[in-house]
């Protein structure tokens, strides 16, 4: 009897280290084949000029038409971990992938993706569906569709500081748009690098993917914002203050809070007035469509989009050595 226990001993302990093993040569394997993988190669795109911007479409965002979710017969994939709102990986009716994000972020999220596409940034394919059944799952309010097409590859993160783009206009636009949308999470991991092929080869497209913490105050006082901040909040919003002051070398100085605050510390008034200026060829139509695209109330669009308009006619009106307006 001994001898048995010793020889099951022995084996199961072969068992094991044959496991870890195992398990160790294919996070070996895994690890290899991310290196074999390297720096995708493509055209790095971030901004391309939106010569159609008066007629862009908000309602319906970058998909068009074509691409909204076939909702009448979904099939749950997976849960999607990490961020702060529970995402779901799901099939449509059409077969096309998608990850379902419900929860408080999903409109803001669909309204600021739009907002951005319509100034000419790289995006996510987003839509907001209203009332959804997941199987397996549950019933959902306001949820928030992000295309997963087959044919687009997901690089990864990019980040602020260290991209093709530093210095130039474009990157610095897009900073204003951040805080044009008081988005106050600002970090590497919410960007994502995607790898589009097109008739002219592969466009690595450098995106904004998590858009969620949007529309709402960024928080008050600097040791406090983090406990005063919303998101998705029409009414704090539009109570928040745009610009605090325009410095005496040109810069903007931002009434903003939030992750990665220095990053917002060298725009000057052209590139704000620039990106103002841009978004002034928008009409209030399609400002409130974007709106609409997220199931907001009559009464939030109406408030968002005059709290839009406003910002962008301050942008707009930007002018070195001229004070901001009390």
């Amino acid at each position: 009897m001994i001898l048995f226990k010793r020889k099951l001993l022995l084996v199961s302990v072969a068992a094991f280290v044959l496991a870890v093993g195992s398990a160790q040569a294919g996070a070996f394997q895994e690890k290899s084949e991310k290196k074999k993988k390297g720096t995708p190669v493509g055209t790095p795109v971030l901004w391309q000029e939106p010569h159609d911007i008066s007629s862009r479409n908000l309602l319906l965002g970058s998909g068009g038409a074509g691409m909204r979710p076939n909702v009448r017969r979904l099939t749950f994939i997976k849960e999607e971990k990490g961020g702060w709102s529970k995402k779901y990986r799901v099939r449509d009716g059409a077969g096309r992938v998608w990850v379902a994000k419900v929860g408080k972020e999903a409109q803001s999220e669909t309204a600021s993706t739009r907002l951005l596409w319509a100034a000419g940034y790289m995006t996510e394919i987003t839509y907001l569906v209203p009332r959804v059944r997941i199987p397996g799952v549950g019933t959902f309010q306001n949820v928030r569709f992000e295309a997963r097409p087959e044919n687009i590859e997901r690089e990864g993160d990019w980040k602020w500081e260290q991209n093709p783009f530093v210095g130039t206009r474009e990157l610095q636009g897009l900073k204003v748009l951040m805080v044009l949308l008081n988005n106050w999470d600002t970090k590497d991991e919410n960007n994502v690098l995607l790898a589009v092929p097109t008739r002219n080869g592969t466009e690595l497209r450098y995106a904004i993917s998590d858009l969620g913490a949007t529309l709402g105050d960024t928080g008050k006082w600097p040791l406090l914002w983090r406990f005063t901040r919303s998101r998705n909040d029409p009414q704090g919003f539009r109570g928040d203050k745009l610009i605090d002051e325009i410095k005496e070398d040109g810069r903007v100085d931002f009434e903003f809070s939030g992750k990665k605050r220095g990053m917002f510390n060298d725009i000057t008034v052209e590139q704000a007035q620039w990106v103002g200026q841009l978004l002034s060829r928008l009409s209030d139509r399609q400002i409130a469509d974007a709106f609409r695209a997220a199931n907001y109330s009559h009464a939030e669009v109406r408030a968002l989009t005059s709290a839009i308009r406003t910002r962008i006619n301050e942008l707009a009106g930007l002018r070195r050595g001229v004070a901001v307006a009390r």
